[in-house]
């Protein structure tokens, strides 16, 4: 019986150059995921403020065509009850007899964004992010960066 020699083995795993490409390789996608995931994040909390200001438009003209006034309007135990929400803030910091400004305001990482519609329908962003997301007022909400309505 021979006994063969055996070279020694190498242990086995990574080199250092090896994990420190694989590392550098890793925070390069990291760099150029985590914004494209940050901006989806936020269009994805966007329709909370724009169904809310809908659904709160269409109930302040039930609560006119019953009280011929928008004044009252917005507060609990009315057909117009302010809706609650995670990410914005709703208000109506305009009620008078003929008109209503009903508004949405971003709160926490969505404090940055406010949206407001009328009595006449007509939708407007008042604050974007400062990060490519359009120039403000805009006659329209917007929802994506670039200023997409």
């Amino acid at each position: 019986m021979s006994h063969a020699h055996h070279a020694p083995r190498r242990g086995a795993g990574f080199s250092l150059i090896e994990l420190m490409v694989a590392v550098a390789i890793a925070a390069i996608l990291a760099a150029v995921a985590v914004p494209s995931y940050s901006e989806y994040v936020m269009r994805g909390r966007i329709p909370e403020a724009t169904n809310g200001l809908s659904a709160l438009r269409v109930q302040l003209e039930q609560y006119y065509q019953d009280n011929r006034t928008y004044v009252g309007a917005c507060a609990s135990g009315t057909v117009a009850p302010l809706p609650g929400g995670v990410n914005f803030t709703f208000s109506c910091p305009t009620l008078t007899a003929t008109a209503f400004t009903a508004q949405a305001s971003g709160t926490g990482s969505m404090a940055n964004f406010v949206y407001t519609v009328n009595e006449s329908n007509a939708r407007q962003t008042t604050r974007v992010p400062n990060t490519g997301w359009g120039s403000t007022p805009a006659a329209c909400w917007i929802v994506r960066k670039g200023g997409g309505c």
